[in-house]
């Protein structure tokens, strides 16, 4: 059975490609690879991320308070209309990130979202996480507000699960077709070649790989994959406004 309820210590790193394979190759002596990156295989994950009109969500997690929170629904891949996918709960809270989610089929999840209203509970689904993210609900009038998706490569430390190594890559999004079936496109959130690289610990990360980041002299980074695609349409929309005032 997949994980529903996570919490955890997430760093991010921003590297190039260059940098990317100096780690990656080093990371193998302590790590292996997620089941679906065997035989040098990556995967894509696509998201649809709910905020209100005036974008409250996003605006208050990016003033970085101690308590931000977001929602979203999750696949793997481009799903069918009826495909298994995710509703998930993200919160951070003085650092530590909680993240709680079930699964859902993805008209389940559009509608749970629409109305506020959990769907009838059968097996496979997590009936504590779909009472917390319909209390979410109550609290907000959301809609979809932006596509997001990613190629992935993920990585485990051997003998030990908590510890989870990720490497996203080739960011795309979108504010228009907000649902998952319509397809996998949009425009790139970074700079071709950029990767970023995300350490995601229950506890303190081992000692290895402190040193193994100090010696590649690789630090952490704020980076929100929806905080910088709201800050990058945001500019373009004021860029747009000015031109045609001018």
């Amino acid at each position: 059975m997949a994980i529903e309820v996570f919490n955890r210590y997430e760093n991010k790193y921003l590297m190039d490609t260059q940098a990317f394979h100096r780690i990656y190759e080093r990371l193998m002596d302590y790590m292996e690879l997620d089941d679906y990156n065997k035989n040098n295989k990556v995967y894509s994950i696509s998201n649809i991320y709910y905020d209100t009109e005036h974008h409250t969500l996003i605006r208050s997690s990016l003033s970085k308070p101690k308590y931000r929170e977001k929602l979203r629904i999750r696949a793997y891949g481009i799903p069918e209309p009826g495909a298994k996918v995710y509703l998930e709960l993200k919160k951070k809270v003085f650092g530590l990130v909680n993240k709680r989610r079930t699964a859902l089929k993805l008209d389940e999840a559009y509608e749970f979202v629409r109305t506020g209203k959990a769907p009838a509970y059968r097996n496979g689904m997590n009936k504590q996480v779909m009472q917390e993210i319909e209390y979410f609900l109550s609290r907000y009038e959301l809609k979809p507000m932006v596509y997001l998706a990613y190629d992935r490569i993920a990585m485990f430390c051997k003998g030990n699960r908590d510890l989870r190594i990720t490497f996203d890559a080739n960011i795309r999004s979108r504010r228009y077709d907000l649902r998952l079936e319509q397809g996998d496109y949009g425009e790139q959130l970074m700079e071709e070649g950029q990767w970023l690289m995300e350490v995601k610990a229950e506890k303190t990360v081992p000692v290895w790989l402190s040193k193994l980041l100090s010696e590649l002299h690789m630090y952490r980074t704020g980076f929100s994959k929806y905080g910088n695609e709201y800050k990058k349409s945001i500019r373009y929309a004021n860029q747009e406004k000015e031109r045609i005032l001018c």
